[in-house]
């Protein structure tokens, strides 16, 4: 009986370390995964930095007006004044009447509440 106990407790022991072994290799592919995603969040990080960067700096007034100069035969575009903008009563919202129903749809049945 004692070998017995004794087979089953090595058993056992020999299952957890196959367990143990199993966990440890699984938890060092995550952290490689991690440390991977970490390093491309940082270079996506950079690399979205750069292009705001970058936009800022073709979108300066400047630059834009210049351009706006250059290409005026073609795109015919002119500085914005005051004046262009309005108020919101010159605003033309629309006619909040419902139109007639002219081809309504015939339905059959009847309903029925649900009793408890």
């Amino acid at each position: 009986m004692r070998s017995l106990i004794y087979v089953v407790t090595a058993l056992a022991v020999m299952g957890l370390v196959f367990w143990a072994y199993r966990e440890n290799y699984a938890t060092q592919k995550a952290l490689k995964d991690v440390t991977h995603l970490q390093r491309e969040i940082a270079h996506l990080k950079e690399s979205l930095g750069m292009q705001r960067a970058e936009w800022a700096y073709l979108n300066r007034p400047e630059r834009l007006r210049e351009l706006a100069l250059l290409n005026f035969d073609k795109l015919k575009l002119l500085p914005m004044q005051p004046e262009q903008f309005g108020d919101v009563d010159q605003i033309a919202y629309p006619d909040t009447a419902m139109a007639p129903i002219t081809d309504p749809v015939k339905t059959s049945g009847t309903l029925e509440a649900k009793t408890q």
